[in-house]
């Protein structure tokens, strides 16, 4: 896991015994960007993984005959992923030919993109600077980019000094960002048990914080280095869904099958990729098993 807000709920279900209560013992290992996790699953070292659709997109371009299956929806980002901006920028329009920090293997790409749609500019309107997360709130207080597109715990470290402020938010394009488990099919056709207790891990872990939400906020605040505050606003921007609001979210055609269609044609239009590659599996099946 990398840092984000929704997926502390495998940590959680880890550090609460819920994983042991459904025979499984979690080990979740920390990676510092989404693109280190891409890169173990390509070697190998993690057959399943907690990513944004643009990485499970990504994983099927570079390894098509493990391209992943998406089996969970983690979360919805509605206000999560943003676009910050200089305080000297005063909207969207004003960022045409200026330096915008992005990072390719996040959704950060896509978000500019459906932003930019909306006063009529293109990505290649703007200066693409391709710089790591943890680098994004240094790169705006030194004014070498003048927005970064980025998501809570970076969005709030960005935000403690006031030099920058949000601009856009992932509210605005409701139904199009997405996180979710992406599992190797290999694994997949032979451990389908395991990823059913563990869906049921993570929905325990959900209710547990609904049950006692000063210890999961807590908990989930440390890790990510927030304060409780902090985490509690971040998780605002965030919407999960139940295991049976995701079954028909999840069928072949559905929402979440466009919605990484969609995803790879703008990594394709950013040459990130090329044409061709498939996109992930998308399958209700072990969803409706842990239910």
């Amino acid at each position: 896991m990398s840092n984000w807000p929704g997926y502390e709920y495998m940590y959680l279900a880890h550090k609460l015994g819920l994983d042991r209560r459904e025979g499984l013992e979690l080990k979740p290992l920390q990676f510092p960007d989404p693109q280190t996790i891409v890169h173990a699953y390509l070697r190998g070292d993690v057959p399943l993984a907690q990513l944004t659709t643009v990485e499970a997109v990504d994983l099927c371009s570079r390894a098509p005959r493990r391209c992943p299956v998406v089996v969970l929806i983690l979360d919805e980002s509605r206000g999560g992923d943003q676009i910050a901006v200089a305080r000297s920028i005063p909207n969207l329009a004003a960022l045409k030919g200026e330096p915008v920090a992005v990072t390719f293997s996040t959704l950060g790409p896509y978000v500019l993109s459906r932003a930019l749609d909306q006063v009529g500019l293109e990505l290649s309107d703007v200066r693409l600077q391709n710089i790591p997360l943890a680098q994004m709130p240094d790169a705006l207080r030194k004014g070498e980019v003048k927005a970064a597109v980025f998501f809570p715990p970076f969005s709030d470290y960005a935000a403690r000094d006031g030099v920058s402020r949000p601009l856009f938010d992932s509210r605005a394009i409701p139904g199009e960002v997405f996180d979710v488990l992406a599992v190797d099919p290999q694994y997949l056709a032979r451990h389908g048990d395991t990823i059913t207790r563990l869906i049921r891990a993570w929905a325990a872990a959900h209710q547990a914080a609904r049950q006692n939400p000063a210890k999961a906020l807590a908990l989930a605040a440390q890790r990510e280095q927030l304060s409780p505050e902090e985490y509690r606003q971040a998780e605002q921007g965030l919407v999960y869904f139940s295991l049976d609001q995701q079954g028909p979210m999840l069928q072949p055609g559905g929402v979440l099958a466009r919605n990484l269609k969609a995803v790879q044609a703008v990594q394709e239009r950013l040459k990130i990729m090329g044409s061709g590659a498939p996109v992930p599996t998308v399958t209700p099946r072990f969803v409706e098993a842990a239910r």
